[in-house]
């Protein structure tokens, strides 16, 4: 009984050995590999067991239009021709890699003397890119008490850009209470948008100002602008509103008095309101082409 229950167990060992060296079988460093734009990676795949001599490797770039071919037929393909190679027996590396490089890879191998004959593994690629200078909008003064707005705008890294503030030089904190330099001021800043809004601008708000885009790959800031907070002249203002006032209305109380002295009315008599002198006896008087011109001509009754 037990010599059989032993042959049964060496029976049931010899064959899993049997199946696991005639089936191949893959695994990978590293299932989420980065790098940094321009910089060298590896995509591991490597075949931990095969008894086939000459597998057909092939490399597929999976995106949301669908897989394409990196390497097929022992050569590579599409856009990273030029910039990868295969390393033996399957490894993918890519010498130059690129934002468009972001994607998942999938590794397969095709082995068609093993039991299983095909196996594969998906390598998920992150290239980071560092930030680009980032577009900052300061405005350069504003008045005493009155909201402002400063924005920063980055487009280009990879992952997405988070941003930093700096007064004079100083980092602006997410909320003014835990810093007592900034504790008097009343402002939000948002770290994902870039913006910081300062909701009532106090004199001690005026300084240089700049911000700074960062991620995983490196960081970039603008150049600093400088924001000036001024106090209104509500006394200046007022004076100079009565001034023009004062202005209009003597300037008013002059051209009525012109007109009441007659300096706006014409001194010369028209035809039209000359007035014709009495008729004399034997003369009459005829109007002449040129208004308001009179000559005489002699006349007797017989």
């Amino acid at each position: 009984m037990a010599k059989s229950r032993l042959a049964c167990l060496l029976t049931i060992v010899s064959t899993h050995c049997c199946f696991s060296v005639l089936a191949v079988s893959l695994k990978t460093n590293n299932e989420s590999p980065w790098t940094n734009e321009f910089d060298k990676i590896e995509l591991s795949c490597i075949i931990d067991s095969i008894s086939t001599v000459d597998p057909r490797i092939e490399w597929k770039k999976i995106t949301s239009e669908g897989p394409s071919y990196v390497y097929y037929d022992k050569t590579i393909q599409g856009d990273l021709e030029n910039r990868a190679e295969i390393r033996e027996p399957a490894t993918l590396v890519i010498t130059n890699a690129t934002r468009s490089d972001t994607a998942k890879y999938r590794c397969e191998v095709t082995a068609v003397d093993d039991q299983k004959s095909v196996d594969e593994i998906v390598i998920d690629l992150t290239v980071r890119v560092k930030p680009v200078v980032p577009k900052c909008s300061v405005p350069k003064s504003v008045p005493f008490g009155k909201s402002a707005e400063l924005s920063c705008i980055e487009k280009e890294g990879f992952p997405k850009s988070q941003y930093q503030w700096f007064k004079n030089k100083e980092e602006i904190p997410d909320d003014p209470k835990t810093s007592l330099k900034f504790l008097n001021s009343s402002y939000t800043l948002n770290a994902v948008t870039g913006t910081l809004k300062f909701i009532a601008v106090r004199k001690e708000d005026t300084g240089e100002y700049y911000c700074r885009a960062k991620n995983v790959a490196g960081s970039a800031q603008c150049d600093a602008q400088k924001m000036e907070v001024y106090d209104i002249d509500l006394v200046g203002i007022i004076l100079g509103v009565l001034v023009v006032v004062i202005v209009l209305l003597c300037i008013t109380v002059g051209i009525c008095c012109a007109y009441k002295q007659g300096y706006f009315t014409s001194q010369k008599q028209t035809g039209n309101n000359y007035k014709v002198p009495a008729k004399g006896d034997g003369v009459d008087y005829v109007r002449t082409e040129d208004e308001g011109d009179f000559r005489h001509k002699s006349s007797f009754v017989i």
